[in-house]
């Protein structure tokens, strides 16, 4: 799995009628900055409003999954999203000039061969991975549906459809590895029985439906008359069944392309609770109303582990920043460099790591005999990681000074001591103007905070 944040390079656009609304749309895919996140944006309405690709902005489940936000909707994401995290594209902006992404073949293929075609970019922040560490469950005893999420370092999917059908049974798929993705699930289509069609029709629903973006499967003996009103309703000159009960003689993908797109539709929906995941996710019989609700939980379970929003720090990943490269921006030398990596950094918050030793130059001085990291030097430390964030808005930081000009409500809540690991975040709390910043800034050790407070800085070039 990728550590690091990916965009797109380029934009990119595709279009397509929706499979529900039967609306022609363009989709273009635009590349967004870190944090950015999943979010559409319906540029053929007033203002061209913004919605969050968020498990809280789903307002419909009819065969697909709906989002809506300051009025607008957008109909059957789960495909998008699906390909998005496939392919382990975290920010991008999707316009639409329509209520619903184009159905293509009713898988993600084309979703992935476009996104391909603009190529992918790493971005200067780590993923903010959602470990479950702890199993989490939901059931549904009415439809016979569970889905569960267990711990693993890795995010792999496990699905087990059964329709009770003599053509379409019990069937299973699984996804070991999210860079198999493209090659094992991306272009697994939709699905439904012909039982369903004459309903989903009556109820406005696949208003953009075809025989060529949907499996439809037949489960018992079809009349000519039958097939004749199908074939009208779709506007073909004749419609048939094959032996295995697959209408107009449509070719399996794979033997079991159905619960593969069931795994696609699971992919899609969890990815809106936000964050990429790692768990080992098994999931019966699961449908688009079970995912979401899932969905929930899961983001309920992201809220509470970062409640406290205390940085993680995992000493196995690459840091953003190395000392290296610290020193390529900072003016500061030993020993008076009180910084060693940079752990996430974006347009608006840093954090980074100051690892505490005995053989600190201070502790020579400072309390001997019973060392204790001095309040100031503390401060210290979050004003450099600050000053990262600074001059992370100019082109050539290294042509940059930055002046810290204050610090308000600063309070030291712990002992910091050799062997601890700092782990400290500044956050802008109003966008730099006429180069001046105030962060607010949270140094930790472990989940205790040892002190915080609010810091003014100003940029000047150094030819100024």
């Amino acid at each position: 799995m990728n550590i690091k944040q990916h965009t797109i390079k380029k934009s990119v656009t595709l279009s397509g009628v929706g499979l529900h609304t039967g609306v022609e749309s363009n989709m273009t895919f635009l590349p967004a900055k870190p944090d950015h996140g999943i979010k559409f944006q319906r540029t053929d309405l007033e203002g061209q409003p913004v919605v969050d690709a968020d498990v809280d902005n789903v307002v419909d489940l009819s065969r697909g999954t709906t989002i809506e936000q300051s009025g607008a909707r957008i109909n059957t994401v789960e495909h998008t999203l699906a390909a998005l995290t496939g392919l382990e594209i975290d920010n991008v902006l999707i316009q639409l000039d329509g209520p619903e992404p184009p159905i293509m073949d009713g898988s993600s293929k084309q979703f992935v061969e476009i996104l391909k075609e603009a190529g992918t970019e790493e971005q200067n922040a780590l993923r903010d991975f959602f470990e479950v560490q702890d199993g989490i469950f939901y059931r549904d005893a009415s439809r016979d549906v569970e889905i569960a999420a267990l711990p693993l370092d890795d995010y792999r999917l496990t699905v087990m459809i059964d329709y009770n059908s003599p053509v379409l049974g019990s069937q299973h798929a699984s996804l070991n590895d999210i860079k198999q993705f493209e090659k094992e699930i991306a272009s697994c289509r939709t699905f439904c029985f012909l039982h369903e069609l004459e309903m989903l029709h009556k109820n406005n629903l696949i208003k953009g439906g075809d025989l060529n973006n949907a499996i439809v499967v037949v489960d018992r003996v079809v009349e000519d008359h039958e097939l004749a009103n199908i074939a009208t309703l779709f506007n073909k000159p004749k419609v048939e069944v094959k032996k295995e009960g697959i209408l107009n003689n449509v070719e399996l993908r794979y033997k079991n392309e159905p619960a593969r797109h069931k795994l696609l539709d699971v992919i899609g929906d969890l990815a809106l609770a936000g964050r990429p995941i790692k768990a080992q996710i098994l999931a019966a019989r699961p449908g688009h109303a079970a995912n979401v609700a899932f969905a929930k939980k899961l983001k309920k379970a992201m809220e509470r582990s970062s409640r406290h929003n205390v940085p993680k720090y995992n000493p196995n990943l690459p840091p953003v920043l190395d000392i290296n490269q610290i020193i390529n921006i900072l003016p500061h030398r030993y020993p008076f460099l009180l910084i060693d990596k940079i752990i996430h950094l974006d347009d608006e918050s840093v954090s980074g790591v100051k690892n505490v030793t005995l053989n600190e130059n201070f502790f020579q001085g400072h309390f001997p005999g019973n060392p204790v990291m001095p309040g100031v030097l503390q401060v210290e430390a979050m004003t450099q990681i600050g000053g990262i964030l600074v001059l992370n808005t100019v082109p050539d930081p290294e042509n940059y000074w930055t002046y810290f000009l204050g610090i308000e409500n600063f309070r030291f809540r712990k002992m910091v001591l050799p062997g601890d690991t700092m782990v400290i975040k500044c956050d802008l709390l109003a966008p730099i103007k006429r180069g001046i910043a105030k962060m607010a800034g949270r140094a930790y050790v472990g989940n205790s905070l040892v002190c915080e407070g609010t810091m003014m800085a100003s940029i000047v070039r150094k030819d100024a």
